[in-house]
């Protein structure tokens, strides 16, 4: 079962996926002296949903996210925490046609986050990453992932190579996101039991990592681009995956 923990996010954003997404919602602070459309839009569905709507200075809700560009909109919620290492099969499991994503020490929150949602929007099963020198369920990651956060479960690892052989072991494929790869995503049939790995922005896949890889793919690219932001490729990858479990799924029902 999903643990869960009484946090605050905050963003007009983050705070209107949360209302559609999160049931757990306990009150919505707004700053005093906004009343524009938008401040009012949220307003309105959060007595819609029965959800308690306070004003407070901005300062005060300077204090309750110091690090998060808020404007003036925060949330109080329970939100799912990261999950264990050790209920991952399980997760997977409990999913049809189980595939995961993992990040190899994606550092800047902005870009986790950014890959929790475009992983939840492919419906991807599970991301993995590892429990050190790696970006976690931070207040900014939240804001970025938009309540995807609570869609897709999180899972710290503590070894990724390791976690990629149990997983492989499992069954599961797992094809790395590398520049330098001969193999081009497009060309590659990706499979349906698929663990897709993408490098951190500091240098990519590391060298234990890559050699963990049953592929390797590169995403093909003008000769004067070096390489894609992490989330930027982990997004073109996941939706190839997507594009390509679609076809496979028709053609097996022609």
């Amino acid at each position: 079962m999903t643990e869960a923990a009484q946090a605050c996010i905050g963003g007009f954003h983050a705070v209107e996926a949360a209302l559609g997404n999160v049931p757990t919602l306990r009150r919505i602070w707004l700053a005093e002296g906004r009343d524009d459309a938008r401040a009012r839009g949220v307003a309105d569905e959060a007595a819609r949903q029965g959800v308690p709507v306070e004003r407070a200075p901005m300062a005060r809700l300077d204090e309750l996210l110091p690090e998060v560009r808020h404007q003036g909109c925060v949330a109080e919620c329970e939100i799912a925490q990261p999950r264990r290492e050790s209920e991952l099969p399980a997760i997977l499991e409990a999913v049809e046609q189980p595939w995961v994503l993992a990040l190899d020490q994606v550092q800047d929150p902005h870009n986790l986050g950014a890959c929790l949602r475009t992983a939840a929007a492919a419906g991807v099963s599970a991301v993995i990453a590892p429990r050190k020198r790696a970006a976690g369920l931070s207040p900014a990651v939240r804001k970025v992932a938009a309540g995807a956060a609570e869609r897709v479960p999180f899972v710290p690892v503590t070894n990724l190579a390791r976690a990629l052989g149990r997983l492989q072991t499992d069954g599961y494929w797992v094809v790395g996101l590398d520049a330098q790869a001969p193999a081009s995503l497009y060309d590659t049939a990706l499979p349906e039991r698929l663990v897709l790995v993408a490098g951190g922005e500091a240098g990519g896949l590391r060298a234990l990592t890559q050699r963990q890889c049953d592929d390797c793919v590169a995403i093909p690219m003008a000769a004067d681009v070096e390489s894609l932001n992490v989330s930027v490729a982990t997004g073109i990858t996941l939706f190839e995956a997507v594009r390509q479990r679609a076809m496979a799924g028709t053609t097996s029902t022609d």
